[in-house]
């Protein structure tokens, strides 16, 4: 008997109202993602990718279809998920170890086990020796690895990502996705990634599902092939540059 997917989306539509009348982000959207699995999520802007992220999470509601996690239909938050968002979102006045106990204090955690399993994460995320800086102390990619470590204060099994790199710079991005392959790696979370960058999807991903201009619907849901673990160098590999020009071709983009 096959095993339950970690997240089943079933027909899922989303119609927001609108000064203008209804707009329709999304429309009969059906996939699934299995345990431990690293999905990605590509279209073009508005094509209500971050819209089917926040409904994963349980922070919008849908309008129609069933979405499970763990076999349970999301109503409200997800308590076993965590989020990355473009913005670290730190609270300013934290320090970066108070920052990442936040979840834990929100949830009623036992604070004596969240502030050794956040000073771990501090250390699995490289940012050992800094948990009493404040936000404005670190880098753009290291206010990154803070908000990621706050996203698995409370262990979840779901971890999902809202183009948590975008507003890097390019060789930051790239060191962040080896970091985010190393994390994945060592802790097997289920990831659902939203991204632009369709190399960083290929690149990261297990699968990438391609989303059709709005309303998002699934265009394709493209196997990545590529061997783990993936090193940096397979980034110069004719097979991921295969992967990425037919999931360019899809979205409509022409990669030479």
């Amino acid at each position: 008997m096959a095993s339950r997917p970690a997240i089943a989306v079933q027909d899922l539509a989303k119609v927001y109202t609108t000064r203008d009348g209804p707009l329709s982000a999304l429309d009969s959207v059906t996939f699934e993602v299995a345990e431990t699995e690293f999905v990605a999520v590509v279209g073009r802007s508005g094509c209500g990718k971050t819209t089917m992220l926040k409904i994963l999470g349980g922070l919008v509601a849908k309008t129609r279809g069933t979405v499970r996690v763990d076999g349970v239909e999301v109503t409200r938050p997800v308590r076993d998920a965590g989020i990355v968002f473009q913005a670290p979102t730190l609270l300013p006045w934290r320090t970066v170890l108070d920052n990442v106990l936040l979840p834990a204090e929100l949830l009623r955690l036992d604070l004596a086990l969240a502030r050794r399993r956040a000073r771990e994460l501090l250390e699995l995320v490289g940012l050992g020796g800094f948990e009493r800086r404040l936000p404005r102390e670190l880098s753009g990619g290291m206010q990154q690895r803070a908000a990621i470590s706050r996203a698995l204060i409370h262990d979840p099994r779901l971890l999902l990502l809202d183009e948590p790199f975008g507003a890097l710079d390019a060789l930051t991005r790239e060191e962040m996705n080896l970091e985010l392959l190393r994390i994945w790696s060592e802790r097997k979370k289920t990831s659902v990634l939203i991204t632009h960058s369709i190399p960083e999807a290929v690149f990261l991903a297990d699968r990438v599902i391609v989303m059709t201009p709005r309303p998002g619907r699934i265009a394709a849901i493209v196997p990545v092939t590529l061997p783990r673990p993936r090193t940096a160098s397979m980034r110069l590999s004719p097979e991921f540059a295969g992967l990425v020009r037919k999931i360019g071709e899809l979205i409509g983009i022409a990669y030479d």
